[in-house]
């Protein structure tokens, strides 16, 4: 499972994912490349961070 996310909606991917997968994720830093093409879960922002699992 992945969530991606805008600097503003970071605390909440972390909060949705935990809740969700009774799990602690993994936070990453998108690369250029990808922050291009990807939008936010929870908003129309570019997305710059991506949550997931190990």
């Amino acid at each position: 499972m992945e969530k991606f996310s805008c600097e503003i909606h970071i605390d909440h991917a972390l909060d949705m994912f935990v809740a969700e997968n009774e799990d602690f994720p993994i936070m990453d830093k998108l690369v250029n490349s990808e922050k291009l093409s990807t939008k936010c879960d929870y908003c129309e922002e570019q997305a710059v961070y991506i949550v997931s699992s190990k």
